[in-house]
This record gives C-alpha cells, sequence and structure tokens, in this order.
C-alpha cells in the first residue's frame, strides 16, 4: 500500500502519514493509530512494538493468523490435526 492509499483509508494527509513514518517526534493519537492499525490489517500493538526481530515474528504470525481465518471450517481442522501431531514429539 502506498503512503497516498494508507492516507486515504485514514483521513489524513500524505505528508502525515510520512511524519509518522519516519520522525521519531509524532504523537499520533490512539484513534489515529486504531485507524492506521485497521487499514494495514494489523494491531496497533505491532505498530508500536520497538523491536524489529519482534515485529518480524509478529507479522509472520499475523500474516499466518489472516490466512487461517479466511480458511473453511475442513481446513482448519486439517491444520489442528498437524498441529497435534507435531506437538507429539
Amino acid at each position: 500500500m502506498t503512503l497516498e492509499g494508507l492516507a486515504e483509508r485514514v483521513g489524513s494527509s500524505k505528508s502525515y502519514m510520512w511524519e509518522i513514518e519516519n520522525k521519531e517526534v509524532v504523537r499520533p493519537s490512539a484513534e489515529k493509530l486504531a485507524m492506521i492499525a485497521t487499514a494495514l490489517d494489523t494491531t496497533v500493538e505491532y505498530l508500536l512494538a520497538g523491536d524489529g526481530e519482534k515485529e518480524e515474528e509478529n507479522a509472520e504470525d499475523i500474516a499466518f493468523f489472516r490466512k487461517y481465518k479466511k480458511m473453511a471450517a475442513p481446513e482448519k481442522e486439517r491444520l489442528r490435526r498437524i498441529l497435534d501431531a507435531l506437538d507429539d514429539d
């Protein structure tokens, strides 16, 4: 998603989105953070995380669960059985 697209989705300017992304001193409101998180299909907690490695792990988990939520019930059950089998180690 482009900065312009994000700005349109959250009702802000492209320059304000750039400032949020690139400057340390900008402090958007909780409401604005929630709107940005929704537009990016993530959580406010993920946006606020400071540890790059942790963010990467969270991004993978978020992507996995996003896909999981869209799966049909039989696919979800199959994944659960696979996880159960792996957990038997």
